[in-house]
């Protein structure tokens, strides 16, 4: 009960906003706004504000990062594989299935998530595992677009790439946060006090346009192949995730960070390559969708495991 009620009003946030969208009392597009502003603003502070405080030691999780980020590219690459040996899919659109199974919402699911249960040490993991799929995954996904796209046209591009990762607010954050702990410097009360009220509109933000954004109609057209995609986002990446942590010897709150990380919905990140790059809109979209829809079960089941 404990866990059902510190979980459950996280999700209600999401229903609130998914009841704005759908009775009109607000307007869908207002999303777009609060997703800007909870990514470039609020998530940026909250991460910065969390790593300047730590010792480099402890953001230096090797064994974190190889049980979330290992179960995260093992995903990735098996499903990319069967996509391309079974259905005889092009690299890109095999790699977009595969991101729409492994790339997880880290920061605007997980975050609020694992800051409710374990405070700033949850903040943290959450922000380790939010920049290994920003400066990991999510370049990963970029150059095997980028590929595929040179097959067709003959002209890759990789200062779009390059760019994309230099100006990641996360990423740009974190490297900051990680500057002015290994300077020592400490942050001034008020300075603190500002990353702080700035950083608590992460989660109502974040979680509200999630809600504002969700369609369930987009479900109805190929729902064997969504649900299936859901299936391995929900349950397999979970399972492979909770594997390395226990092969790596992690304590129960890694290994809680670890897998609650693996088990939120697919990333938006992954819906935004995908409408760029004109590859699996609707297939990303609708596993977003129904995968926010049942993590609300599934991410309580692993939690009561783990």
């Amino acid at each position: 009960m404990h866990l059902a009620g510190t979980i459950l009003p996280i999700f209600a946030i999401i229903l609130t906003g998914w009841l704005a969208g759908i009775s009109g009392y607000m307007p869908r597009e207002l999303a777009a706004s609060l997703t800007r502003f909870a990514y470039y603003v609020a998530m940026p502070a909250l991460v910065f504000l969390t790593i300047a405080d730590e010792t480099l030691r402890s953001l230096l999780d090797w064994r974190f990062l190889a049980a979330f980020g290992g179960g995260s590219m093992i995903c990735f690459a098996a499903v990319m594989t069967i996509a391309r040996i079974a259905r005889g899919a092009s690299m890109g659109k095999s790699a977009m299935l595969a991101a729409a199974v492994s790339m997880t919402n880290t920061g605007f699911v997980a975050l609020p998530i694992l800051k409710t249960i374990y405070g700033q040490p949850g903040v943290l993991a959450a922000a380790v595992a939010t920049v290994f799929v920003g400066a990991i995954m999510f370049p990963v996904l970029v150059v095997l677009l980028e590929i595929d796209r040179y097959d067709a046209s003959r002209k890759l591009r990789m200062a779009p790439l390059i760019r994309q990762i230099a100006t990641n607010p996360v990423i740009l954050a974190t490297v900051c946060g990680l500057l002015w702990s290994i300077g020592g410097f400490g942050l001034p009360g008020p300075v603190a006090s500002f990353l702080t009220i700035l950083g608590e509109a992460l989660t109502p933000c974040a979680l509200f346009a999630i809600g504002l954004e969700l369609t369930l109609g987009e479900l109805r057209e190929r729902l064997s192949l969504y649900a299936l995609l859901t299936m391995l986002k929900l349950a397999m990446m979970p399972l492979v995730v909770y594997g390395l942590c226990f092969a790596a010897g992690l304590d129960r709150t890694a290994t809680v960070a670890a897998v609650v990380c693996a088990a939120v919905p697919t990333a938006k990140s992954a819906y935004v390559l995908a409408v760029e790059y004109d590859v699996e809109k609707p297939v990303v979209g609708a596993v977003i969708s129904m995968s926010t829809l049942f993590s609300i079960v599934t991410l309580l089941a692993w939690l009561y495991l783990v």
